[in-house]
């Protein structure tokens, strides 16, 4: 049975143009995402940052993710994720522009408060369209949709500095956000269209005081503190304790980060296949081992294969977690996501500045042999994820 207590159809095909659409959806953000990372010594330089106030205008595009996430589920409750994407992408889209011209100090805290709060806005609501997908499919697809977002932010890193010096920091920005708006008409009518009920959506909004949205939200911020600790110290690590070259150190996330994507990709066939419980917790036993693989390598060959098995741990940990949150019974749509894309997401912008501090103090080895003890944690609650096999009944 559907939310309007209509009875529904059997599977649909695999491939379907509101998969599609949504699937692209994902894609633009990280390639927004992904175009920011090679814009940002020229940003620092423009407006005359040093690195501590540099880490300050990040922590500012953090915020403001975390600021406008409870909002976005508010309104997809009101309105539905495809109207509540569809602007919130629309606004996203801009502000890589805004970014690039900036004149001073101020001004860029406000495009980059923008910039993280609008992508923070759009993570929501393509997760929750992607939710909505799945339950009118009756299929898995979310590990899917966050591979095209990983895709996006390879295609956006790889080219970013290829622009950026044949076209300039502006030229970049132009082509990006025309690119964005192309993909964005090309799939416009074919997002899912769901209509939410006006008077569920006033009665069920507000701040949840279950603790199962809470509890999926901690799943989601463990599982997510591993994934922004090798993305920022994993090179650090290799380079700095195991005597790596500056050009093999980025292969640590490297191969991380080719492991989770091709394992996202075929992570919705194999959640069909075992159920959304056993394929996270086989997911959350690879992570622990691939961390401990890393943490205590002798050389980087084995680090380098440790982080390898990590990222397809990784891969479908979030994605199941967020599927969880968007079909828990009880909950206005969107309120129960953004809860736990707030707490996941605050993992990724506070826990690896908490992780370079204890690094220093102790030895990047030792944090990652420590990082296995947050996701014996997910193992504990694992038993949750069986809400996202709601979307295939």
């Amino acid at each position: 049975m559907n939310r309007n207590g209509e009875a529904r159809a059997g599977r649909s095909g695999y491939f379907t143009r509101e998969r599609l659409a949504v699937s692209a959806l994902f894609f633009i953000n990280g390639l927004m995402m992904g175009a920011w990372a090679p814009k940002i010594p020229e940003f620092a330089s423009r407006l005359g940052l040093d690195p501590g106030a540099l880490g300050i205008m990040i922590l500012v595009m953090g915020v403001g993710s975390l600021m406008l996430m409870p909002v976005t589920g508010t309104q997809i409750a009101r309105f539905g994720s495809t109207k509540v994407a569809k602007t919130a992408t629309i606004l996203f889209l801009p502000t890589i522009l805004l970014l690039s011209l900036a004149p001073s100090i101020w001004l860029g805290a406000i495009a980059i408060f923008l910039f993280g709060g609008l992508t923070g806005a759009m993570d929501v609501s393509m997760n929750a369209n992607a939710v909505e997908t799945e339950k009118s499919m009756r299929r898995s697809i979310m590990s899917s949709c966050h591979a095209f977002w990983s895709l996006g932010t390879f295609v956006g890193t790889m080219t970013g500095g290829f622009l950026i010096e044949r076209l300039g920091t502006v030229g970049h920005s132009v082509v990006l956000t025309v690119v964005g708006f192309g993909l964005l008409a090309a799939v416009w009518p074919h997002l899912f269209h769901d209509v939410p009920h006006a008077s569920e959506a006033r009665e069920k909004a507000k701040l949840p005081l279950s603790p199962l949205p809470w509890l999926l939200g901690i799943m989601a911020l463990f599982s997510m503190v591993p994934e922004g600790s090798v993305l920022d110290w994993g090179a650090l690590y290799i380079r700095r304790e195991l005597g790596a070259s500056l050009a093999f150190s980025g292969f640590a996330f490297g191969a991380f980060a080719f492991t989770m994507t091709i394992m996202r990709f075929a992570g919705d066939l194999v959640r069909d296949r075992f159920g959304a419980v056993k394929t996270f917790r086989f997911c959350t036993v690879m992570a622990i081992i691939g961390l401990v693989t890393a943490g205590s390598a002798p050389n980087m060959v084995v680090a380098f294969i440790g982080f390898a098995i990590c990222g397809i741990g990784i891969s479908n940990m979030v994605p199941i977690a967020f599927s969880a949150a968007g079909n828990l019974p009880g909950f206005a749509q969107g309120v129960a996501l953004s809860v736990t894309t707030f707490l996941g997401y605050s993992g990724m912008l506070f826990a690896p500045s908490a992780i370079g501090f204890a690094a220093e103090h102790t030895s990047f080895s030792t944090v990652f042999l420590t990082l296995p003890v947050f996701l014996l944690a997910v193992l504990a609650l694992s038993g949750l994820a069986r809400y996202a096999d709601a979307a295939k009944n």
